[in-house]
């Protein structure tokens, strides 16, 4: 399973693939989560990202690109993986392609979570997350379940920066569904309904 997860920023992409990682033991890719760490890291490349997502822009191309060749070259992606947030527009999905096709694999299916924009914005807006741990909760979480370590809402979970990342995901990411329509490997599911129902469909697109 070679899988890119498409669908605006609070879709629900990253909960579909730890569902998935944790059934079926591919590894989950995610551009955010390597950009946060590398934004905590404090490395070169992490300082340069900074500045962009907290302003809820995209990271430049570049900057992504080598970020995920390294990931995809780990061990544990040997045997299938899930991108969750890359690629974000055209130019990236054709690079992704040509450096696939280099390592001998290529992309199996385009999943799109389909959620309304007004939805997005409500959900993500009372997305909280542990300084301590990452855990993602709402603003109901005083604490953090996990760890008892304090919730915080991010800065590209406010309100205006949510309506700029949708933007930006309008303008760069949504003509990646034609892409990989026009490639014959995009299947949809709609994102605004319970996890399990979500689940229940993402397996029942991809044959599982």
């Amino acid at each position: 399973m070679n899988l890119v997860l498409l669908g605006a920023p609070g879709a629900g992409k990253g909960t579909v693939a730890q569902e998935l990682v944790a059934e079926f033991g591919v590894a989950h890719i995610s551009t955010g989560d390597l950009l946060r760490a590398a934004v905590k890291g404090g490395t070169e490349l992490g300082i340069q990202a900074k500045k962009y997502m907290d302003a809820g822009e995209l990271v430049p191309d570049q900057l992504v690109i080598d970020l995920v060749k390294e990931r995809l070259a780990a061990d544990d992606a040997q045997q299938g993986f899930i991108l969750d947030g890359f690629p974000r527009n055209t130019a990236q999905a054709v690079t992704l392609d040509s450096k696939l096709s280099a390592m001998g694999r290529e992309i199996d299916c385009a999943l799109l979570v389909d959620v309304a924009p007004e939805v997005i914005i409500d959900r993500l807006s009372s997305r909280r997350t542990c300084r301590a741990c990452g855990y993602t909760g709402t603003a109901a979480d005083a604490t953090c379940p996990k760890c008892a370590g304090e919730m915080y809402q991010r800065d590209d979970d406010k309100p205006e920066t949510i309506k700029n990342r949708l933007d930006v995901y309008e303008k760069s990411t949504s003509p990646l569904v034609d892409y990989y329509r026009g490639q014959g490997l995009l299947k949809s599911v709609n994102g605004d309904q319970a996890r399990e129902t979500v689940y229940g469909d993402v397996k029942e697109a991809l044959g599982l």
